[in-house]
């Protein structure tokens, strides 16, 4: 599965962002279950990101997001998500 949370990020804030989500990509890479991560920019509107993670599962996911280093990384940086779903299960790729 993968997840995938947009966050809106305020152009004064953007270098401290990334920084902190590198922390969170690192803490997440630790967890059972992780495959892959990336940050990533709109290149059309710059103050929208996006945390794109690919997992065994979305219990593999959720377990990830309930440990303590992750969520003391990760909460802060939630002011900026986007409120929408974001855990997708992968249907078919190439």
């Amino acid at each position: 599965m993968i997840a995938i949370t947009r966050y809106r990020v305020p152009d004064e804030e953007a270098d401290g962002f990334a920084k902190a989500m590198t922390g969170v990509l690192a803490a997440l890479s630790t967890s059972p279950g992780f495959h892959s991560g990336r940050l990533a920019r709109t290149v059309d509107d710059p103050g929208l990101w996006a945390l794109v993670t690919e997992w065994d599962g979305a219990g593999h996911y959720r377990r990830a997001l309930g440990v303590y280093e992750v969520r003391l990384q990760f909460m802060p940086l939630a002011v900026w998500a986007v409120d929408e779903p974001g855990a997708y299960e992968v249907v078919t790729s190439a």
